[in-house]
């Protein structure tokens, strides 16, 4: 009964393990949940009370499909400001969230057998979305050794006459590793003489550390107008995941492609959440700043902690709230019989031994990996990896 498209594709492990982490909480059981990358701030008030605006001014009809003008103009004019790109409302797709925004553009490029070259480690749903365009995912491997960022060397070595596509995030899910802007010139200059579409997710753009200043892979890649789409939203750095606003930005023709296909699966993005996201773009973005100082201070003892353990390494995320520590020491070892073998066993000993949820490398692409999300307060962090210390001084203790 089941189509074989729809079996050819995993679920989200992040979706997975946060309602596994919810169904135990539920049973009662005392859980750690580092799973889910969702802020634990509050949406700052100025945005809500937009919100709570629009419905006293009953504004709860259908807006336009592609997304209210003025939140598509909102939209344009961050994007020239904060990025020196220029767009039209017209090359504006305001979509339920950035995954639907890139879903729309994949399922309107892409075509079957048409390769795709995503960098691992990856966010799980891209090869997904690939698939599910009948695309083929290449998977470019980015090595902890080299901050896990990829060369252009190994981006030219994956490109092949069947390449369509290129899909980059920055800074990146799971990892934390950001872009120079010499890096990404150096990418760039890799597809130049070529007509592959850049898909650039910049959904933690806003999320740097160390001073960092971020640049838009568009900002560098010659004739972006016509070969590279944006992918981005509020989810993260408005602390706004459940208002479910993304939008995509790029050449009005892949635009107005990906609406049509929006026009017959959600229609336009809610509403109420709309007038909210204006507030968000056009308004104050103290809130938000206050927010990454807070997660680097997180960062920075979550390393610290991780690093501190035996046989473990974590390297030090420059953006988003991900660390992506190395755990494939304790392959081969026992927990109660059974070897851990990969890092979804490492995760189901975690689970059982620490009631501490985090999500196996496997998931995006890089076993021997875990990803902990650190968008959780700093006391659930203590306590989080003190459980996990304690869970393997046991499992060392148990294998001699």
């Amino acid at each position: 009964m089941i189509s074989e498209r729809i079996q050819t594709i995993q679920t989200s492990p992040t979706v997975e393990l946060a309602a596994k982490a919810i169904a135990l909480k539920e049973a009662g059981q005392d859980m750690v949940d580092f799973s889910v990358g969702e802020p634990d701030f509050p949406t700052p008030a100025h945005i809500k009370q937009a919100a709570i605006n629009a419905l006293g001014q009953d504004r709860t009809k259908y807006t336009a499909n592609a997304g209210m003008f003025e939140l598509r103009r909102a939209v344009c004019k961050k994007l020239k400001g904060e990025n020196n790109l220029s767009y039209s409302p017209q090359q504006i797709l305001i979509s339920s969230g950035a995954k639907h925004a890139f879903y729309n553009v994949m399922m309107s490029v892409i075509e079957q057998g048409d390769e795709v070259i995503i960098p691992s480690p990856y966010w799980g749903s891209y090869p997904e979305i690939v698939r599910l365009a009948e695309g083929v995912p290449v998977i470019v491997e980015a090595h902890e050794t080299n901050g896990f960022h990829i060369t252009a060397q190994q981006l030219k070595s994956k490109i092949s006459s069947k390449t369509k596509a290129f899909v980059f995030c920055n800074p990146v899910n799971p990892t934390g590793a950001a872009y120079s802007e010499g890096q990404l010139q150096q990418l760039a200059d890799v597809l130049h003489d070529t007509n592959i579409l850049i898909i650039s997710d910049e959904i933690y753009e806003k999320l740097l550390f160390d001073q960092i200043e971020f640049r838009s892979f568009a900002q560098v890649v010659s004739s972006a107008e016509k070969r590279a789409v944006i992918i981005n939203g509020l989810s993260k750095a408005f602390a706004m995941t459940g208002w479910r606003i993304g939008y995509a930005a790029g050449p009005q023709e892949i635009i107005e492609a990906a609406a049509k296909l929006q026009s017959h699966s959600t229609s336009a993005a809610s509403t109420i959440s709309q007038y909210a996201a204006i507030a968000a773009l056009n308004g104050p973005q103290e809130e938000m700043k206050k927010m990454v100082v807070e997660f680097q201070r997180r960062r920075d003892f979550i390393v610290k902690k991780l690093n501190n353990l035996p046989h473990l390494s974590c390297a030090v995320p420059q953006g988003a709230f991900y660390v992506f520590p190395n755990i494939s020491a304790f392959f081969g070892k026992k927990y109660k019989g059974a070897v851990i073998n990969n890092s979804k066993d490492f995760a189901a000993f975690l689970l059982d031994a620490a009631q501490t949820v985090v999500v196996p490398g496997s998931g995006f692409g890089a076993e021997g990996f875990i990803r902990i999300s650190y968008s959780t307060s700093m006391a659930i962090i203590k306590e989080g990896i003190a459980r996990i210390a304690n869970a393997l001084t046991d499992l060392q203790r148990e294998n001699g």
